[in-house]
C-alpha cells in the first residue's frame, strides 16, 4: 500500500481504491474540489480497471489529471532553477513528457478496485498563496496513509502543484533529485529521454500468460 500512495502523489500505491468524500457540499471555488473529482475518476477507473487495460486507464484518466494538477508548474518545480537556462523548445518537450510520465503511472497503478477508499478534509491550511489540502487512504486492514495536496490557483482555478506523502514528503523534492541527476550526466534532452522511457515501459501491455 505505501508503494502505491508514494506513486499516487504523482504521483506516483498496493490495492487499489474506492472513494469517500467528506464535504461533498462544498462549492466548486473550494481547493478541495479539484481533489474530490479526481478520487471520484480515479474510483470510476478502478472498478473498470481489468476491461479498460493500461491504455484505456490513460485515456479515462488524462483529462481529469491534467484538470487537477498544474503538470507545467510541476515540472518547472521539479526540474529547479536550471529551467530558465533550457531552450524554450526543450522545456515544452519536458513538459509533454513529464505530464504523460505522470498519467501512464496512475494508469498503470491503479489496476484494480479492493474496498479502500479516500477521505478528503473539508477544512484546508493557507500555505503562503495556496492551500493544503488534507487526505487519507484508509484500508480494510492497516493504517491510513496520508496524502496532502498543495493547491494554488493557475488561471482562476485551483489545481495541485505538489503532493505530500505521510504529510511531509514532496513528490517534487524527491523527483528533484532524481532529474539532478540526469541532467548531470546528459542535460535537457536526457531527461525528455528518460521520462519518455518511463511512459513506455509503464504503458507496454502485460505479456500474455
Amino acid at each position: 500500500m505505501k508503494r502505491r500512495a508514494a506513486l499516487l502523489a504523482i504521483g506516483a500505491c498496493a490495492a487499489t481504491l474506492a472513494t469517500r468524500v467528506f464535504g461533498a457540499d462544498a462549492p466548486s471555488s473550494d481547493a478541495t474540489a479539484p481533489v474530490r473529482a479526481f478520487y471520484d475518476a480515479l474510483l470510476d477507473v478502478m472498478k473498470r480497471a481489468k476491461v479498460l487495460g493500461v491504455k484505456g486507464r490513460y485515456d479515462r484518466l488524462a483529462p481529469v489529471i491534467e484538470q487537477t494538477f498544474d503538470l507545467p508548474a510541476m515540472t518547472r518545480i521539479a526540474v529547479g532553477p536550471r529551467w530558465t537556462s533550457i531552450p524554450k523548445e526543450q522545456q515544452g518537450a519536458l513538459v509533454d513528457a513529464f505530464s504523460r510520465m505522470t498519467i501512464a503511472t496512475y494508469a498503470s497503478r491503479f489496476d484494480g478496485f479492493s474496498g479502500e477508499r479516500f477521505e478528503v478534509d473539508p477544512n484546508v491550511d493557507a500555505r503562503g498563496s495556496g492551500s493544503v489540502v488534507h487526505t487519507r487512504i484508509v484500508q480494510p486492514k492497516g493504517e491510513p496513509v496520508t496524502l496532502n495536496y498543495l493547491m494554488r490557483k493557475a488561471g482562476g482555478k485551483w489545481k495541485a502543484v505538489d503532493v505530500y506523502l505521510t504529510g511531509t514528503i514532496s513528490e517534487l523534492a524527491t523527483r528533484r533529485s532524481e532529474f539532478n541527476s540526469i541532467l548531470d550526466a546528459g542535460g535537457p534532452q536526457a531527461l525528455i529521454g528518460s521520462l519518455r522511457e518511463q511512459t513506455d515501459r509503464v504503458l507496454r501491455p502485460a505479456p500474455a500468460s
